[in-house]
């Protein structure tokens, strides 16, 4: 395990007030709508606005300690919203803006939320709530004094990050400062070793972790954020191009999207020096590279745990297309134990909130099973929860999925276990297959996965759909799927 480098401010608060300092006029983030309107904020601009919500927020009564839950899209106020309660020593309560009545209650209920931020367009599903909390319009955060910043506490929790769950119901991680900083730090003095030249891009929504990481990377590296609305394959590579992007993280199935969109003549006309990516599918790893001329890295990382495995440059060559995650990072160990990954190390959640510790020794069971190569690089083999068991034969699901992927009239697949009387189980797979008639898809991606895979692992259960449920994560949430209506096959 290599020494790790501390990170280069103890708190996200800290990084922010150093940024505004230095670099005052430079820009921090710039927000994209949906109908292309920009919105930037210099480092300045975040500072001081942050400490004017921090103290609108403390003139009603929000605290250390408090959970203020926010429902808000991918724009400004989310992050500066964040930021505002990390300064009060608050935590934040991401709200996904498509939950509805229940799972919104659930998180309220959970987390003791006593308090809730939002903009109008979702104002009404939070007074629904059976059991509301407090609503506040961001509109309406005018603070009446000026804001005096406390000190601030590293060990702070400053988020309850529900996992998205692709199974069960959400659980709440107990995030602090040191999660980010330990995180956004690492990115700084390992691959891909970021610097205030650079500009950081993400597309999934705020809710969710990826964007959060963006935000403290970026302000412990003083580089530049462009937010877009969302993940849209068919536009995303001209809003790189347009903003001169040098670095972005994507996951799940957004590579296997950005593939099928037809090729450009100008695919590799930008700055993107390096892509961090998780589950690349190895089948495609080498057109991706191919298309857009840049090096795709695969990193593995959790809600729970944080940044924690990852493809270096010296590496990279020879990885290529194995589906190998690399090495852990340098704050990080990993070891197998009965076949599953365990992680351990600091920048780790505190715990779920409510749950009793899942961490044992100090290790984290993941969930994953893996293995470790001679030289410790991890390779995953599936999850615990997502195996398949068919005739005595294991089966991981993600294996299928794979295969179902690297189709070219497959956009998105998911692979379950059912229960069958005589086997045990059998492989069930959902597709979008646009360009396939539905009844031709049992035969078609039945030979197709014959061609690859042992035969117990081929499908015999097929529903296609025109689209499949994703998690924020853009991972198929397989709890959210339904059985086929009449007239499919299956």
């Amino acid at each position: 395990m290599a020494e790790p480098v501390p990170p280069p401010f103890p708190d996200l608060v800290s990084a922010l007030e150093h940024a505004a300092a230095a670099w005052p006029t430079r820009p921090a983030w710039t927000f994209e709508a949906a109908d292309g309107a920009t919105t930037r904020l210099t480092f300045a601009d975040v500072s001081r606005t942050t400490a004017a919500y921090a103290q609108a927020l403390r003139e009603r009564g929000v605290g250390a300690g408090d959970r203020v839950a926010v429902m808000v899209g991918n724009e400004p106020a989310f992050p500066l919203l964040w930021l505002a309660l990390m300064r009060l020593g608050a935590a934040i309560v991401p709200l996904n803006v498509r939950y509805r009545s229940v799972d919104a209650q659930h998180l309220v209920d959970d987390a003791g939320v006593r308090m809730a931020v939002t903009t109008p367009e979702h104002r009404g599903v939070l007074d629904g709530l059976e059991r509301p909390p407090s609503v506040v319009l961001v509109a309406d955060l005018a603070p009446s004094g000026a804001f005096e910043q406390a000190p601030v506490e590293p060990a702070a929790v400053v988020n309850v990050q529900y996992t998205s769950g692709t199974t069960g119901r959400p659980k709440g991680c107990l995030l602090t400062h040191t999660y980010w900083t330990t995180l956004g730090g690492s990115m700084l003095s390992e691959f891909p070793h970021l610097t205030r030249d650079d500009v950081l891009l993400t597309a999934q929504p705020f809710h969710y972790v990826d964007p959060q990481w963006n935000v403290a990377a970026a302000l412990l590296a003083g580089a530049h954020l462009v937010v877009l609305d969302g993940f849209h394959p068919s536009t995303f590579w001209s809003r790189v191009r347009a903003h001169g992007v040098t670095y972005f993280y994507c996951l799940a199935s957004m590579p296997a999207l950005l593939l099928k969109m037809p090729a450009d003549p100008g695919d590799r006309d930008h700055r993107v020096r390096a892509v961090q990516c998780s589950a690349i599918p190895p089948s495609l790893h080498r057109e991706l590279e191919d298309r857009w001329g840049v090096g795709w890295y695969e990193a593995f990382g959790m809600t729970e745990t944080g940044a924690d495995i990852r493809v270096g440059a010296e590496e990279h060559d020879e990885l290529v297309g194995t589906g190998c995650l690399g090495r852990p990072a340098a704050h990080r160990e990993a070891t197998v134990v009965d076949g599953e990954l365990w992680l351990r190390g600091p920048g780790m959640m505190e715990g779920y909130l409510g749950h009793p510790s899942p961490f044992r020794d100090g290790w984290f069971p993941t969930g994953d099973l893996a293995r470790l190569d001679e030289h410790g690089r991890v390779f995953l083999q599936g999850r615990l929860k997502d195996m398949i068991r068919r005739s005595g034969e294991n089966i991981a699901a993600h294996e299928v999925e794979e295969v179902l992927m690297a189709h070219p009239e497959v956009r998105l697949a998911a692979v379950v276990g059912v229960p069958d009387e005589l086997r045990g189980e059998e492989v069930k797979a959902y597709v979008v297959a646009p360009g396939l008639a539905v009844d031709r898809v049992p035969e078609v991606l039945g030979a197709w996965c014959a061609e690859r895979l042992a035969r117990f692992k081929v499908p015999s259960v097929w529903v296609v759909r025109e689209d499949l449920p994703l998690t924020a994560s853009h991972r198929v949430a397989k709890s959210q799927l339904e059985p086929a209506p009449a007239g499919e096959p299956s």
